[in-house]
């Protein structure tokens, strides 16, 4: 039996109440959304650059099958090994049987999104297995035995004195100051050993390439690279959907996520990996190819633009509901805008908690202007709530038709289906307004309509219509 995660809604109202935790996302989404939009100012090309992702992304959903043969085909030339899995618990038992072979009770990890999304660090916890998380953010919220809230900034909820303290308890420092480069050094002198004696690290995937075979990450800080070169066996977890067709395709990939990620012209660390070679990094190298649910987003001729994500996060850091709430709001190791649509299609809307995402949202559209591949999310969101809708009549869980909302949404139907009516519809509305109006503006409905007028200010129905003006016009 399946456990119900709570919705959305339920657990916001915590989250907006935390105004230290509002104000450590305030100020680090604010800050990202400034150094991208000077860096992506830097581009004439921009436009042509998220249009050709775009393009690229849709080619690769077209011919997945195929490019997928491919990789794999690539890979096992180069002398790597490729296993299909198509849900989390065989992906976990896949890679738990790998790293046992190796009598190993220990292994360091790349900062990885997908393996997060099959609760990998849990399954091998059952076999006496620690997974140490290598990236700073992961590690804080690993010693912290929290949750990520962020795709690209796990730790974006804490600031450094949360940090400090935390290091303080966890890694034996008392003395630890809260400078960024006292507490990046804390974290490297305690992993440093663990790379040294590592004998099996496990990565995730930004991109493989369907061409050569060749796996790429790219990571800030460098310690993804202890990962992939230090240990004897390597093993990578990659969605089905990372692929990209042939390595000529990262000009455009490399202009696009560092800048729409970390603000950057480029990543520091650009890590790109083929099989094995004698003698030089890992000598045994497996590739995990994940579906979890991802062909079943595919078939959605309107859903299917989620798998385009390259996991940038642009779109969390300019989205308001996600700045007030932050990620754990979410329940989702995908929150904001893209886990509102990406969740809801890979748990199933049959899940409360991910069928209330895709109202998570004001559909303002910014994370539609900032996506570098040109996802519609706004329309996958509309798209969500009508399935969710349609699930519910299936379920009888729908509301009265005497409900407010539901009676509202009808009558404005049958206005907006015939000129006439609609005509008459602003007649009445431009008749009926004056008592709210004050101060060109209606700050105020009653009832029902309270709820929306109390977070925004609506304009009043103008006096004249743009048809009356039409008919009027001089000719």
């Amino acid at each position: 039996m399946s456990i119900q995660t709570p919705t959305f809604q339920e657990t916001a109202e915590t989250y907006l109440s935390n105004k230290q935790l509002r104000k450590n996302l305030g100020h680090a989404t604010q800050t990202i959304r400034g150094k991208r939009s000077t860096i992506v100012a830097e581009m004439p090309d921009w436009e042509q650059l998220r249009e050709a992702g775009n393009k690229l992304k849709k080619r690769v959903l077209r011919h997945l099958d195929s490019y997928l043969l491919e990789l794999e085909v690539s890979v096992k030339k180069a002398g790597g090994q490729v296993h299909w899995a198509r849900d989390a618990e065989e992906a976990n038992d896949i890679i738990t049987r790998l790293v046992k072979e190796k009598q190993v009770k220990e292994v360091v990890k790349v900062k990885s999104i997908t393996t997060d999304e099959i609760k990998l660090n849990e399954a091998l916890k059952k076999e006496g297995i620690q997974a140490l998380e290598t990236d700073l953010a992961e590690l804080i919220v690993q010693l912290a035995e929290d949750e990520p809230s962020h795709i690209l900034v796990p730790a974006i909820h804490k600031n450094r004195r949360e940090i400090r303290d935390l290091f303080r308890e966890k890694l034996d420092n008392n003395e630890l100051s809260d400078r960024p480069e006292d507490l990046a050094e804390a974290a490297r002198l305690y992993l440093r050993k663990k790379f040294l004696s590592a004998k099996v690290g496990i990565s995730g995937a930004n991109f493989g390439v369907a061409e050569t075979g060749t796996i790429a990450v790219v990571e800030s800080e460098g310690n993804g690279r202890m990962c992939t070169t230090l240990p004897e066996t390597l093993i990578t977890v990659m969605g089905i959907e990372k692929i990209i067709p042939t390595w000529q395709d990262f000009e455009v990939f490399m202009q696009l996520l560092p800048r729409s990620s970390t603000a950057e012209r480029m990543n520091p660390y650009n890590s790109f990996w083929t099989g094995v070679t004698a003698g030089d990094g890992p000598q045994e190298f497996h590739l995990v190819l994940l579906d979890n649910g991802r062909t079943k987003v595919l078939a959605d001729e309107t859903g299917r633009q989620t798998l385009n994500c390259i996991r940038c996060s642009a779109c969390l850091n300019v989205c308001p509901v996600y700045e007030r709430t932050g990620g754990h709001a979410y329940h989702s190791v995908y929150p904001g805008p893209i886990g509102a649509i990406l969740t809801p299609q890979l748990k199933g809307i049959q899940d409360e908690g991910a069928a209330s995402l895709p109202y998570a949202s004001s559909l303002c559209g910014a994370c539609y202007e900032v996506c570098p591949v040109k996802i519609d999310i706004p329309k996958v969101l509309v798209h969500l709530r009508g399935k969710v809708v349609d699930e519910k009549k299936r379920k009888g869980t729908l509301k009265s038709k005497l409900d407010p909302e539901h009676v509202g949404m009808k009558l404005m139907a049958k206005a907006f289906k015939n000129s006439r009516r609609y005509e008459l519809a602003q007649k009445l509305a431009q008749k009926g307004q004056g008592i709210f109006v004050k101060d060109g503006k209606i700050s105020s409905l009653p009832g029902y309509l309270s709820g929306w007028s109390a977070m925004r200010d609506l304009n009043p129905v103008p006096k004249q219509s743009f048809r009356d003006w039409w008919r009027n016009r001089d000719d």
